[in-house]
């Protein structure tokens, strides 16, 4: 067992890359908008490449795993990952960088769902998956909070005329790392039953990822414009398309990209709403709040970036706790943690004013991530509880696209909100108004969090004394 927890640490460093190099870039804006020329359209693009890639690529990347073998994926995962850093790195122009960050995105794409598959394969028995599924949880909250410290140390550097290009190169050592201990520590793993490859099914669902992520971002800046909406409507259409294909492929045995006999697992089927709204809640939370303390409390973004550091010392905290918590108390433990949120975010909407003490913003925030670190390393573990090794990668890549889909429709729609009831000139009031809003949608979102929670059967995360 302690070798597989050695194993454990090796495909988490994968998990670290993943999440930190999405928050490593956003404080390093100002210095690479200024080192490359680039616009402030260029510059969204840099930061949603990423996301586009990685989303578009996700239930790809799960299949591949499934079929070639999840080791060898990680491992391209991994390499590709390395190269289109150091393009990133050594990027004269802006359009260089986006392609190198959405290739980044494709290659973490490739890594992320073998995570959680080789988590699944390595930890069958419930008490062992918790624990390791605690330090998946650990994990994203230190590569959230190690991305915005590198992006912000390496940005400041004056040792280098363009330091920020370190905070791409910092992945060479790292990747380097994860791939030989990847060939030297982990076991292969795939289907017994070999199929071929649907590539006209990575077409068609990319295209309709593609389009409709594409969509969203550019609407978190530019709004619902036509062009949007149509391409919106367009994805939509080719996912329609995509889902019948498959569908017909899976009668008539053909190859295919997914297997819709996952969707027949119950607690899969709550995990995915779950996640969801978890995410449609904490991506548009952590949106809001950014422009709440720079925009509306007029905080520096060091000052902001030092208080909201405080989140993720209670989400790593929290992660860590609630194995025990969960191990003993079951799906109980994550309802209270959930209502524990809609408190805090309750507290929030009455403190969060103008004259809010620094203290106490620092306070709530760190119980905030207290709530959130105590809740999502459990809802993998709901969704992939219980699932077939064939079904793994799948489950794991749409497990993944769900979550990443949600969290760019809570920033648009939330987000939308929030600019709605901030108004065209709006003073200090406008913005906690605006702010207040936009939580108690967050809080309606939980309460569907809670709903499908409570309906998850008890054998799924059953209690244990320990």
């Amino acid at each position: 067992m302690k070798h597989n927890y050695l194993k454990l640490i090796v495909i988490l460093f994968g998990q670290l890359l993943t999440i930190m190099d999405i928050f490593i870039i956003n404080v390093s804006i100002p210095s690479i908008q200024q080192s490359i020329h680039a616009s402030n359209g260029e510059m969204q693009f840099i930061i949603a490449a990423y996301l586009i890639g990685f989303a578009s690529f996700l239930i790809t990347g799960g299949r591949l795993g499934d079929l070639y073998g999840r080791k060898r994926t990680f491992i391209i995962g991994l390499i590709f990952f390395m190269v289109s850093s150091i393009a990133c790195g050594i990027s004269s122009g802006a359009a260089q960088l986006i392609i190198s960050r959405f290739i980044q995105g494709v290659s973490a794409a490739m890594m992320a769902p073998q995570v959680l598959s080789m988590m699944q394969t390595l930890f069958p028995k419930h008490e062992e998956r918790t624990k390791a599924m605690g330090w998946y949880g650990i994990t994203i909250g230190i590569g959230t909070i190690l991305g915005q410290f590198l992006g912000g140390y390496f940005s400041s550097l004056t040792v280098f005329e363009e330091s920020w290009r370190l905070i791409f190169l910092i992945n060479i050592p790292i990747c380097l790392l994860a791939v030989y201990y990847s060939l030297k520590q982990l076991d292969e793993s795939k289907m017994e039953v070999r199929q071929s490859f649907d590539t006209w099914g990575v077409f068609v669902l990319s295209a309709g990822l593609f389009g409709a992520t594409y969509a969203l971002t550019a609407s978190e800046k530019e709004g619902f414009t036509v062009q949007n909406l149509l391409l919106v409507a367009i994805s939509v259409c080719i996912l329609i398309y995509f889902i019948k294909n498959q569908k017909d492929k899976l009668k008539k045995k053909r190859s295919y990209l997914i297997d819709f006999e996952l969707f027949q697992y119950k607690n899969f089927n709550l995990g995915i709403i779950a996640v969801s709204f978890f995410f449609i809640m904490l991506d548009s939370y952590f949106y809001i709040l950014s422009l709440f303390f720079q925009d509306g409390l007029k905080m520096s973004p060091l000052s902001a970036g030092e208080v909201i550091v405080f989140q993720g010392l209670g989400f790593i905290l929290a992660s860590v706790f609630s194995i025990k918590l969960i191990l003993k108390y079951g799906k109980r433990a994550l309802i209270v943690g959930l209502g524990f949120i809609i408190v805090i975010l309750f507290l929030q909407i009455i403190f969060f004013r103008i004259q809010a003490d620094f203290y106490l913003l620092c306070v709530l925030l760190f119980l905030h991530g207290v709530g959130v670190g105590s809740i999502i390393p459990s809802l993998a573990n709901i969704a992939l509880s219980g699932m077939s090794e064939k079904l793994m990668g799948n489950a794991s890549g749409v497990y993944n696209i769900f979550q990443q889909i949600a969290a760019i429709i809570g920033i648009v729609a939330i987000g939308s909100v929030f600019y709605y009831f901030l108004g065209e000139k709006p003073l200090v009031e406008d913005y906690h108004k605006a702010f207040s809003i936009a939580v108690l949608i967050n809080i309606f979102c939980l309460i569907f969090v809670i709903t499908a929670v409570v309906k998850v059967p008890d054998y799924v995360l059953p209690k244990r004394k320990i």
